[in-house]
């Protein structure tokens, strides 16, 4: 047999036994709040995503989900809150302290 066809042979099982790269995770989003409102108001991320919201405003605010499943702290500002969407659909959110103050998670498939 040719010795090249015979280490090419001997190399499939090693190729086939190597790990396959993980798929990438969800990358990093960012919600910022000034003026009195949420930036961007809407925000498109895949299923899985963790969401910082930020608090670059100089008055405390919160993030409330509108079906309530979920509510930050008051945030005073500097402060942080994160929050993973594990699961596709539409999350429209808002203030409670100011209720005009509303923003939009949609969250795509993986």
């Amino acid at each position: 047999m040719n010795r090249k066809l015979v280490l090419a042979l001997l190399a499939l099982p090693a190729l086939a036994a190597a790990p396959h790269p993980a798929a990438p995770a969800a990358a990093p989003a960012t919600v910022h709040i000034a003026n009195f409102h949420f930036g961007p108001q809407t925000l498109t991320v895949r299923a899985g995503t963790i969401v910082t919201f930020v608090n670059d405003d100089e008055e405390p605010h919160n993030v409330t989900a509108a079906d309530r499943s979920y509510r930050s702290p008051i945030l005073p500002p500097g402060a942080r809150y994160a929050h993973q969407y594990p699961a596709p659909g539409d999350y429209p959110y808002f203030c409670a302290l100011h209720p005009h103050m509303t923003g939009h998670i949609v969250v795509t498939g993986r």
